[in-house]
């Protein structure tokens, strides 16, 4: 199939218009409609009609338009990335992160990259979600890198068959409550203390949920949930409204002022944060540069020095 059809194609059903077609791609009208007429004559389907002076896309035309708009996307993808083979100080690097990794780990990571001289030319793509989502969206080629917490299966399929999980750093889990509650005035608090107070508690979606799940376990408490939320900073608002209590990962840019936040007793009170890949796919050198970073710079400036975020 003629590559160039399939562009010419692809402009005539942007454009609808014979003349603007070929104009924009700097051809003439009559090289255009034959491109088209052997295109239809190839797939035995018309994929456009007249429609006045104009034209228009059959409903045919449409799917394959879908189809065709996919694979000239993958085309340029795979010409990008031999290009960026070809340089490893340029290029494009899509990382997804969980929410609190925004507030300070990612910008920290990419400020120091950028100051390298030699990294100044890369360019990041940047997505924010939960892990689960996260890591679907990496099987499914979405991301380079992802930064998350850890799940052993996804969809009963087991990730470790599909993913490297690299420790990256750690943050300190912390029992959140409001200025006015009973435990405000406590540096430190214990599992079991919890149980009579209602708890904001991380849903199922959150890669927090098993961890959380866990430290309750360990302490043989069952939490007494109120609610189910996703995203740390609105189950930071419920606990500033005095909706509840929650235990949440140490947020650098909480306002102190407006949720007390307590250190944990006798239990595991911290949560792992991995760097997260493919370990089947191939990577452009701007990926692997920023990957290796990443992993450099989080073990000089966390795990040698036993620093949570």
């Amino acid at each position: 199939m003629n590559m160039r059809h399939l562009l010419f194609f692809k402009e005539l059903a942007r454009t609808q218009h014979m003349s603007k077609a070929a104009e924009n791609l700097g051809i003439s009208q009559p090289t255009l409609s034959y491109a088209i007429d052997k295109l239809e004559e190839e797939l035995g389907v018309p994929l456009f009609e007249k429609d006045g002076r104009n034209i228009r896309l059959t409903n045919l035309g449409k799917i394959y338009l879908q189809f065709i708009t996919r694979g000239l996307a993958e085309i340029d993808r795979g010409k990008e990335t031999l290009e960026q083979s070809l340089d490893s100080g340029t290029g494009r690097v899509k990382l997804g992160f969980t929410y609190t990794m925004g507030q300070r780990l990612i910008p920290e990571l990419i400020t120091q990259f950028k100051q390298r001289q030699a990294d100044q030319k890369i360019n990041f793509e940047f997505v924010q979600n939960n892990t689960r989502t996260l890591l679907k969206q990496l099987l499914n080629n979405e991301h380079d890198l992802v930064v998350s917490s850890y799940l052993s299966q996804i969809n009963d399929q087991e990730t470790t068959s599909s993913l490297e999980f690299i420790p990256l750093v750690k943050q300190e889990i912390v029992l959140a409550v409001p200025p006015n509650h009973p435990l405000a005035d406590r540096n430190t608090v214990s599992i079991q203390e919890l149980a009579k107070y209602p708890l904001v508690y991380f849903s199922k979606s959150s890669g927090l949920r098993p961890l959380i799940d866990g430290i309750f376990k360990h302490a043989h408490v069952k939490p007494n949930i109120i609610c189910e939320i996703e995203e740390d900073h609105t189950i930071v608002g419920f606990v500033q409204y005095n909706y509840g209590i929650a235990l949440i990962p140490n947020l650098p840019q909480l306002d102190k002022k407006l949720v007390h936040l307590i250190h944990l007793q006798g239990n595991p009170t911290y949560h792992q944060i991995y760097l997260v890949y493919q370990n089947n796919r191939f990577m452009v050198p701007a990926v692997t540069r920023f990957r290796s970073f990443m992993e450099s710079y989080c073990k000089e400036n966390f795990s040698d020095t036993g620093k949570m975020l």
